[in-house]
């Protein structure tokens, strides 16, 4: 029997019966100190749940890791993971859809891991539909150094000259890079496109054609927005695409854990 039970029979037999506590605890196997003990920490538990409820309602993408690495390292409370996990557990919060079985594929070579910033870009394109039934496309940017989200640019057509013309902006504001690793799309192979990057001596990296794992950071980037609010949202026109994504890009470098830079989120790294 546990001993928060045998405490539960002391403390009846002390009430019902009118015994002495040394007594009752003397019988239940149960030390005084532990009859007397109150816990302190259930307001904080409750915190803790209330904080766990709240990131997975908005956020159900969310798994356990990624919340206590927000708890921690964005707002800073300093409670213990294994505490947290427990409630987490309590609350059911761990019991997932069991996965569908995986072939076994070889594990491909990883990419490798850019030293500075502004070494390697990675852009790639998305695409969802409005209310109306509408296609829209979004092309995503990123800095693959500590993945920061550098430009999320939706719109009906984003032809080259389009995307020439977002990757200038962000060439004024944070200077070019070395690299820009992308697929084989028609917008990343015209002329135009490629005597852009000539042009300010960037080397272009076409990954091979039906092997997205080689632009495996832009792509891990994509299924982060598509989980986060592509599918969750339905928009009614393009410029509502744009502000939420525009604010979801300021929120995802401030405030989102990454697990590539160790629970923080991008502009957080040292």
């Amino acid at each position: 029997m546990k001993p928060s039970r045998r405490k539960e029979m002391a403390q009846t037999y002390v009430a019902s019966r009118g015994v002495s506590i040394r007594l009752a605890c003397a019988a239940f196997g149960i030390s005084e100190s532990c009859y007397r003990y109150q816990p302190k920490l259930s307001s904080e538990n409750a915190e803790i749940a209330d904080w766990l409820i709240r990131l997975t309602e908005q956020d159900s993408d969310w798994g356990f890791g990624i919340c206590f690495d927000y708890l921690r390292n964005v707002k800073g409370f300093g409670w213990n993971h294994k505490r947290v996990y427990r409630i987490y557990c309590e609350l059911a919060l761990n019991l997932r859809i069991r996965p569908r079985r995986r072939l076994k594929r070889h594990k491909p070579e990883p990419l490798k891991q850019p030293l500075r910033r502004n070494q390697v870009w990675s852009i790639d394109f998305m695409h969802d539909q409005l209310s109306d039934g509408r296609s829209y496309r979004l092309l995503n940017v990123i800095d693959d150094y500590r993945r920061e989200g550098l430009a999320i640019e939706a719109g009906f057509s984003l032809p080259s000259m389009r995307v020439i013309r977002t990757l200038s902006q962000l060439i004024e504001w944070r200077g070019k890079p070395s690299h820009i690793r992308c697929d084989n799309g028609p917008e990343f192979i015209s002329h135009e496109f490629t005597n852009w990057a000539r042009k300010h001596d960037i080397r272009i990296e076409y990954i091979q054609p039906g092997k997205p794992q080689q632009n495996a950071y832009i792509e891990r980037h994509n299924r982060t927005l598509r989980y986060s609010w592509v599918s969750k949202h339905l928009f009614e026109t393009l410029e509502d695409v744009q502000d939420y994504a525009t604010q979801w890009l300021w929120f995802y470098n401030h405030e989102r854990p990454h697990k590539a830079n160790g629970g923080q989120p991008p502009l957080k790294v040292a």
